[in-house]
Formats: C-alpha cells, sequence, structure tokens
C-alpha cells in the first residue's frame, strides 16, 4: 500500500510540474510572441519614416549632382537661408545674411563653398555689388536669395551681369520682390532653378511683402 501511495504522490507531482511547466511556456511564448510583434511595428513604423536627404529636399540627387535648397526672407523678419550638400551656407541663425541680396558662391566641381555675401540694394551703393560679379570665376555656382528689399540700387549693369548667370527674372525684379536663384559664371543656358513673386498690396501675404519663395533641386557637377 504505501508503495502505491508512493507512486500516486510522485505522478501526482509529476503531473502538477507538467501543467505547470506547460502554462509558463505557454506565457513565456506569449510574452516572446508580442516582444516579435512589437518589434516587427517597430520595424513597420521605421519603414514607413521617410528618408531624409541632403538639405532637407523632397529626393534624392543623382550622381555628379549637388543637393541646394534656398528660401528667401520674410518680410524684413526673417532672413533667407542656402544650403547645399547639408551645408548650411547662409542664414539668420548663422547670423550671415543681410538686407538686399545675399549670395553664396560653390565650386562647380567639388560642391564647396567659396564665398558669401550680401549687399545692401535699398540704402548701400552697387558698385562693391558689381566688382563682385566680375570677380566670380568660370565653373561656379552661384546662389541669390533676396531678404526685404533687393531691387532699389540695382542698375543695368549689375542686372546684365545677373542675366549672364542664367537668370531670367533678374530684369523684372522690383521693389520689395521676392526672389530666389541657382545659376552659374560660364553657363550656355537659362538656368532652370529661379523662383519670383512680384510684391503686390493685393496678394501680399505680408502686409508690405509678398510670401516667401523656397525653391529646391539638384544642380549638375562641372565637367572637365
Amino acid at each position: 500500500i504505501g508503495a502505491a501511495k508512493l507512486v500516486v504522490v510522485i505522478a501526482i507531482f509529476l503531473l502538477t510540474f507538467y501543467v505547470i511547466s506547460q502554462v509558463f511556456e505557454i506565457k513565456m511564448d506569449a510574452n516572446l510572441g508580442q516582444i516579435f510583434a512589437r518589434s516587427a511595428l517597430d520595424a513597420a513604423a521605421h519603414s514607413t519614416k521617410p528618408p531624409r536627404y541632403k538639405c532637407g529636399i523632397s529626393k534624392a540627387c543623382p550622381e555628379r549632382h549637388f543637393a541646394f535648397k534656398m528660401a528667401s526672407g520674410a518680410a524684413n523678419v526673417v532672413g533667407p537661408k542656402i544650403c547645399v550638400e547639408d551645408n548650411v551656407l547662409m542664414s539668420g541663425v548663422k547670423n550671415n545674411v543681410g538686407r538686399g541680396i545675399n549670395v553664396a558662391l560653390v565650386n562647380g566641381k567639388t560642391g564647396e563653398p567659396l564665398d558669401t555675401k550680401f549687399f545692401d540694394m535699398w540704402g548701400g551703393d552697387v558698385a562693391p555689388f558689381i566688382e563682385f560679379l566680375k570677380s566670380i570665376q568660370d565653373g561656379t555656382i552661384v546662389l541669390m536669395g533676396t531678404y526685404d528689399d533687393g531691387a532699389t540700387k540695382l542698375n543695368e549693369e549689375a542686372r546684365k551681369l545677373i542675366a549672364e548667370l542664367g537668370s531670367t527674372s533678374i530684369t523684372n525684379l522690383g521693389f520689395r520682390d521676392n526672389w530666389v536663384f541657382c545659376g552659374g559664371k560660364g553657363i550656355k543656358t537659362k538656368s532652370p532653378f529661379e523662383q519670383h513673386i512680384k510684391n503686390n498690396k493685393d496678394t501680399n501675404k505680408y502686409e508690405g511683402w509678398p510670401e516667401v519663395v523656397e525653391m529646391e533641386g539638384c544642380i549638375p557637377q562641372k565637367q572637365d
């Protein structure tokens, strides 16, 4: 009888152990399932997150092209911004922008920044701007953006020099118009990279200024 009781006790113990182990394994499997499900959801969330391209542009540039994004100033409050190849060349944050026409020069072969300057076309003199435009070397990418007013002091010579960089809107740029442009010294055709909004009291976003103009694109690398 004692042996039979012992067998029953052992059987009950083993059965209990088996049931407990099964329950724990099921729970463990459920937890693992939740972990895998969560990681799959996380992976899906990450995969749907849009990729970031240079300068925050909407799509990647092809090989041998430089990504750029730029914006004109907002009224006389927020300065223009110029970014090339993920390098912010000019902005209010960098404190290197000013009233008038803001200019960034970039090496057309390497994409390296060469110079940044702004020229006051309201209270300043156009002569230094003309000298600067004449000094730009062939093969240089030229990016320009207005802030506040970029046209009052512009004369025919300055406009002609900018037109030679590929601009078509410069001849019509007027008082407090917003304008962004990307061209190049030695360019053979008109640049496709240009945006211009006229100052018009009936359509202006701000009281005395039109809305900000933004532009992005891919500049072909200069080939030998």
